[in-house]
């Protein structure tokens, strides 16, 4: 159709404008930059596969220099495969998506000392000029502001073990309530509670999908005991499912769980007492909020002996992997369908 044409046209204009905009309004006030990297923004502008990809897991998921080459390893994955890697963070207040190797090096050095940013942090961390390594929630909506519909991590937060007392859930919760974008996961990290989480998702109106199984991945393990209503099976699959999403317009996002790869998972019963374990110190040190978290799964991974944390590794390459398949075969569907709507215009 006409309206689909002119539509890609504008979206080529949008990227074709300068990365960083620095704009100031009438009254003086300074625009907020936003900035793509050249790479992202001429995919983007040609309709190529992009992947947005998290930040926090390079600051706060591991240390020293296993972040950074863990980082590279996973952008590496997702070009084999097909697309163009997006990893999102927050630098001297500037939102950037798509980082340089020497972006990738300084947020691997700064570690902790970037903060943990979800949704909420934003504004705060961009007035304050600081630096932000962006959570599921974060990165979901700059994904969504400048149209990347595929995102990668390791797995999603979700409502914690005891949240019906706490209300501690998780922001990335509501995200997907909110943001069309499809986050690819090995589920929900199993430190929380899974299935008040999925009951939690259900109420969000997210639609949450298990790639090649019927039951809902438990991030270090292949199974959690809780069945989903959606499977997909192939990438094609997957990418008609974001294609109806969003041509619906729901307005909210797509969960795809990933089971780990059955070579990489941990024990389950090893990973649950050492959860178990993990929960008592935390509530007897009073560790609550975006700090829980980070603290069990590092004590879970001293607990397994690294067990869980070479896990975790796994299990991101492999998501990343699919995720890349999963953003070719949007990009090669939407471009049968814009080929499709030029012909009949014609």
């Amino acid at each position: 159709m006409a309206s689909s044409a002119l539509s890609r046209i504008s979206n080529i204009n949008r990227h074709l404008k300068p990365t960083v905009s620095h704009s100031c309004d009438s009254d003086g006030a300074t625009g907020m930059p936003v900035k793509i990297s050249p790479e992202v923004s001429n995919a983007l502008s040609c309709g190529r596969a992009v992947v947005a990809l998290e930040s926090t897991i390079i600051s706060h998921g591991m240390p020293y220099p296993r972040n950074l080459e863990t980082a590279k390893e996973v952008e590496a994955i997702v070009r084999t495969n097909g697309a163009v890697p997006a990893t999102v963070a927050i630098l001297d207040g500037i939102p950037c998506i798509g980082l340089s190797i020497e972006q990738l090096e300084r947020l691997a050095n700064l570690g902790t000392k970037a903060q943990k940013a979800a949704r909420r942090d934003i504004a705060h961390i961009v007035a304050t000029r600081g630096n932000g390594a962006t959570t599921v929630s974060a990165t979901m909506f700059f994904a969504s502001m400048v149209g990347i519909p595929v995102f990668v991590t390791g797995g999603i937060g979700g409502v914690h073990r005891h949240g019906e007392n706490t209300m501690d859930i998780s922001s990335d919760l509501t995200e997907l309530g909110r943001t069309p974008v499809a986050v690819i996961s090995a589920g929900v990290k199993s430190i929380l509670d899974i299935p008040r989480t999925l009951e939690y998702l259900e109420t969000q109106g997210v639609c949450v999908a298990a790639y090649k199984t019927n039951e809902f991945p438990a991030f270090f393990t292949e199974k959690s005991g809780s069945k989903v209503h959606c499977r997909v099976d192939t990438p094609e699959d997957c990418a008609q499912l974001i294609d109806a999403n969003i041509k619906l317009k729901l307005g909210t996002g797509i969960l795809i769980a990933v089971p780990i790869p059955k070579e990489h998972a941990a024990s389950g019963s090893l990973i649950e007492s050492a959860i178990q374990l993990a929960l008592k110190e935390a509530r007897d040190k009073n560790i609550i909020g975006n700090a829980e978290t980070p603290f069990l799964l590092a004590r879970v991974n001293e607990l397994t002996g690294g067990a869980s944390l070479a896990s975790n590794i796994a299990l991101v390459k492999n998501n990343a992997a699919i995720g890349a398949k999963i953003s070719v075969a949007l990009a090669q569907l939407r471009e049968s369908c814009n080929t499709g709507d030029a012909q009949s215009v014609s």
